[in-house]
């Protein structure tokens, strides 16, 4: 299992616009991503439902994880993404 922590960087927190934005990444992944608020339970990273239940606000840290060992440089750009606020996944780290 890779992982990577990080704290939400759009104002909104993963909320609307940037969890959609957020879902369509993780679904271009072509990995299974999971996203966990702090220590809870994980969700599929790419269901827009299960995101927004997620209620992940401003500043505060997530959990991105995948059972794919190969997905270090994927988690990576998911990251940066959440943490910079980005529109759109980064095409390198």
């Amino acid at each position: 299992m890779v992982e990577r922590r990080v704290t939400v960087g759009w104002p909104e927190g993963l909320h609307a616009r940037p969890a959609s934005i957020f879902v369509r990444a993780a679904t271009a992944a072509g990995v299974p991503v999971t996203v966990a608020r702090g220590d809870g339970r994980p969700v599929n990273a790419a269901s827009m439902l299960a995101v927004l239940s997620l209620g992940a606000e401003s500043g505060e840290e997530i959990v991105l994880a995948s059972p794919d060992e190969s997905a270090e440089a994927v988690l990576d750009r998911l990251a940066r993404l959440v943490a910079e606020g980005l529109e759109e996944l980064p095409e390198t780290v």
